[in-house]
């Protein structure tokens, strides 16, 4: 069990939990997740990418959206509640090396696993320019902490209540022209194929995260498979990160919406019992 140490509300739906886990806070590396569980014996396996990790206090951050009955549960959990299941860090870790300059692009919760990738490439001695997309003013999230490890950090709102109005493919159009020797997109997957679109005429190595395609996080339910150039891959083991150049995204997109019937149902009773837990 992992105990709840802190809660952080960053908007209506978007949660930072801070985690008592000291063997997962030694151990992670930047681009790695755990799986955990509301409930031992009815709860979904879901995975969650390590936000921050403090070995010091044995703690991790873990950052989520309420968008389907596993985090909706997940929110229900008090200050002090124990987490019945929480294990990691798995995946593989985000390669980092000094690639001169690099950029990193995030949309909406992508923002979260992006944080100790950008600390991660600012200590091993990059240029870090932070793109940081959201569709108004009060869905950006992790500013502040994108911000202390950037060198340029940029704000695009679809709406232009802040920052740039536009979306974060036109300042890494105008960064492109640069030629960083390296770029990493998380985010929804239509944001990481166009991304992947806008840096493949320059020749610019990019990566972006499948982490949102995951399930059950050990390659055995096959809900993350992915084709990567001329092979087969499954983002929980192979990944999360892959070359974006070489990833399918129409699969992946067509992937994303197996199960979205399934989904919207499930979703309706977690909010129906929710409520009733109100009254």
């Amino acid at each position: 069990m992992a105990k709840i140490l802190e809660i952080e509300q960053f908007s209506s739906d978007v949660y930072k939990f801070v985690v008592e886990a000291p063997l997962i806070a030694e151990e992670r590396q930047a681009g790695q997740f755990i799986i955990l569980q509301t409930d031992l014996e009815t709860g979904e396996r879901i995975p969650l990418t390590i936000a921050d990790a403090n070995k010091e206090k044995g703690t991790i951050d873990l950052v989520f959206q309420t968008i389907g009955k596993s985090t909706i549960d997940l929110a229900k959990f008090k200050l002090g509640d124990d987490i019945p299941v929480l294990t990691g860090p798995l995946g593989s870790p985000t390669h980092i090396e000094n690639f001169g300059h690099a950029v990193c692009v995030c949309g909406g919760i992508g923002a979260a696993p992006m944080y100790p990738i950008a600390q991660a490439l600012k200590k091993a001695g990059n240029k870090v320019t932070v793109i940081l997309g959201a569709r108004r003013h009060d869905l950006v999230i992790m500013e502040k902490e994108l911000k202390s490890v950037s060198d340029e950090f940029i704000v695009c709102t679809d709406d232009g209540s802040y920052g740039r109005k536009c979306l974060v493919t036109e300042p890494l159009k105008e960064l492109c022209e640069s030629k960083p020797g390296y770029a990493i997109a998380i985010g929804p997957p239509i944001m990481m194929k166009f991304c992947a679109e806008t840096t493949r005429p320059y020749g610019i190595k990019t990566f972006a995260s499948l982490n949102s395609t995951m399930v059950d996080g050990t390659g055995m339910c096959g809900c993350c498979r992915v084709t990567v150039g001329d092979t087969v891959k499954f983002a929980c083991v192979d990944g999360p990160e892959f070359d974006a150049h070489l990833v399918d995204w129409n699969n992946v997109l067509k992937r994303m919406g197996t199960y979205k019937q399934q989904e919207i149902v499930a979703k309706e009773k977690a909010l129906n019992c929710k409520c009733k837990s109100n009254n």
